[in-house]
């Protein structure tokens, strides 16, 4: 267990103080508190169910707390997604188990059903007495009615039918439970079948249950990395964002927690983004779990069908998130207005998208994974688009809310589309003019070189127009194979954005708004994931021992749980954005490979690296 920590009488937890739990449907986030703050079921983008943590009267919650609480602390049940809380009081200890309960024959690598359908929690006073109330709210209220296996309570804001069972006696939404020592109590909340048996059925077989099912999909992650304690926990937190049934992967659990306190960066992340889902299976890949790549490319392939080219996101369904909206309801994470549910950024342009599912397609087939005569019309398809698209002004990676412009990692990853179309249609001997795509990404490599250098600033930058601005996203063309981390273009672009975003410590801006307008002028905290890429970066350049001590740095910045948000404060190191962030996991486990490697004298994509020569 880690240190115990003063819980706070009122206010909101920071965001590190909270552990993910989920079914590859839906999840909720779990608070030092022993308060659910944030839950979202039966799918990660439905109506919150709680959301205290953005609104602590009116959001709901379902908590499960000593009265007099004073300290606690969490940890994780080791390699799967069962979170554990203690809990301390004057008087006693109360351990508090969570989980979403999963199918005991249940195969998470697998695009099948998973999960029951049900959150479990078990709180067992493993020292002196306590009394432990357990309260349901959720947001708008509910109608709450004896059932004949325990409680119904109907909850018209969200359209859920809840079944609430205990292995005590309950006495509604509200109840408390004088423990001793040795003493425990179950709760089991479903929204979709209800129990069908008078009978108890035992928390403790149902959570043993879902921790082997855990288990036997976490023994397939290879560690042998820098930090493996961190690398395990970041691929179970990818899988956690896994929509297991679809293929699809969530960026974030949350909605509108804020990328600066007070400021108005607040976005739903409960979507599916190409690129974020993209760079997932890259990583998980690397450490042993091929088989997401394929699912995640069948979803994004089927998605994009649909209206016949790729969005920059969808729904876990393939379709385009609802319209964005702002929630006057709630006053924010800490007072951080507005909440909005929907992304307005599902109807931008974002050329990279193109490169993300090529790039996904070249790592399946090089991984043995078929290619059929259908799957390589449609890629295709999409590289025919990318032939011109780069030409064009989109939004870039980071979504600005201003006019397109001519993005340079928009256009690298338009590259990419072309590189590996023509490198798959070699290997494989597949129809297509090879060798007009190979030709052309060529030449676009040449005109980012070329084009995207600000010879003033010294460095690549983000348009390729004259007179661009420093962009951290740029540090992610050698890990897209397009230019090598020793390019001496790459090595001056390294040091100018290690130089000019520094937000200390090891910490990057992505950009800086003054120099790189995106319409919303206002500041924003370190983005996590660009610092990963310099890791990557100075291993690349051969500078090993200061990869490896920037990663240690910025493991450092995990939560005890060994999670992270989007951004990091860099003032008190306090995390901000949604959370955990699947981006930032992602740099992680890529980083913690490419210092392996590196360490081993190795090249960091050596199962890939046959397909490139």
């Amino acid at each position: 267990m880690s240190t115990w920590w003063p819980v706070p009488r009122e206010g909101y937890l920071p965001i590190k103080d909270h552990g993910l739990i989920g079914d590859g449907r839906g999840g909720a986030l779990v608070g030092r508190d022993g308060a659910i703050s944030f839950m979202c079921v039966p799918r990660f983008d439905a109506p919150p169910l709680f959301c205290s943590l953005l609104d602590r009267h009116r959001g709901g919650s379902f908590s499960l707390a000593p009265d007099g609480l004073r300290h606690s602390r969490q940890r994780y049940v080791e390699d799967t997604g069962v979170l554990v809380t203690e809990l301390r009081t004057d008087t006693g200890v109360v351990q508090v188990t969570d989980a979403f309960g999963l199918d005991p024959d249940a195969r998470l690598e697998v695009d099948a059903r998973a999960g029951r359908g049900e959150l479990l929690r078990r709180a067992c006073v493993t020292h002196g007495s306590v009394d432990l109330t357990a309260v349901i709210e959720p947001r708008g209220g509910a109608h709450v009615e004896r059932a004949a296996h325990g409680w119904r309570l109907l909850c018209p804001r969200q359209q859920l039918k809840l079944h609430l069972r205990s292995s005590r006696p309950l006495t509604g939404a509200r109840s408390t439970f004088h423990l001793v020592e040795g003493e425990q109590v179950g709760l089991a909340l479903r929204w979709e079948q209800p129990w069908d048996t008078g009978r108890w059925e035992s928390a403790d077989g149902r959570i043993d249950d879902t921790i082997r099912t855990w288990r036997r999909w976490s023994a397939y992650v290879v560690d042998d990395t820098p930090r493996a304690d961190l690398v395990r926990r970041s691929a179970i937190t990818l899988k956690l964002l896994d929509h297991i049934e679809k293929g699809a992967i969530i960026a974030a659990p949350t909605s509108s927690l804020p990328e600066c306190i007070g400021g108005g960066r607040n976005w739903d992340y409960r979507y599916a983004w190409i690129r974020d889902a993209a760079y997932s299976v890259f990583a998980l890949r690397r450490i042993g779990l091929p088989m997401e790549a394929g699912g995640f490319l069948d979803w994004a392939l089927s998605a994009s069908r649909g209206d016949g080219f790729p969005r920059v996101m969808y729904d876990v369904d393939g379709r385009p998130p609802p319209a964005e909206v702002i929630d006057e309801e709630l006053e924010g994470y800490r007072g951080s207005a507005p909440v909005r549910w929907g992304n307005a950024a599902a109807e931008q342009t974002q050329h990279d998208v193109y490169g993300e599912i090529l790039d996904c397609a070249f790592q399946w087939a090089a991984l043995g994974g078929t290619v059929s005569a259908s799957l390589w019309q449609r890629l295709t398809d999409l590289v025919e688009r990318a032939r011109t698209a780069w030409q064009t002004p989109d939004h870039g990676i980071w979504e600005v809310r201003t006019p397109g412009r001519p993005f340079t990692y928009s256009a690298a990853m338009c590259q990419v589309a072309l590189d590996r179309a023509a490198r798959l249609a070699r290997r494989l001997d597949l129809p297509g003019d090879a060798d007009t795509w190979d030709t052309e990404a060529r030449h676009l490599t040449d005109r980012i070189i070329r084009d995207a250098w600000n010879e003033r600033v010294q460095s690549l930058t983000e348009h390729l127009a004259p007179g661009g601005a420093l962009d951290a996203s740029l540090l992610s063309l050698p890990l897209r194979r397009v230019l090598p981390a020793d390019h001496p273009r790459m090595v001056a672009t390294t040091r100018a954005i290690s130089e000019r975003l520094s937000a200390g410590d090891g910490l990057l801006y992505r950009y800086l708004p003054r120099e790189s307008p995106d319409g919303l002028n206002e500041p924003e905290g370190a983005f996590l994931l660009c610092s990963f890429w310099l890791v990557d970066n100075l291993a690349g350049q051969g500078r090993v021992d200061e990869a490896s001590d920037l990663f240690e740095r910025l493991c450092s910045y995990a939560s005890p749980l060994g999670l992270f948000a989007e951004q990091i404060d860099p003032g008190d190191r306090s995390f901000l954005g949604n959370f955990p962030q699947g981006l930032s996991h992602v740099g992680l486990i890529s980083s913690a490979v490419v210092l392996a490697r590196a360490q081993r004298g190795v090249r960091p994509e050596l199962s890939t690296h046959a397909w490139f020569r």
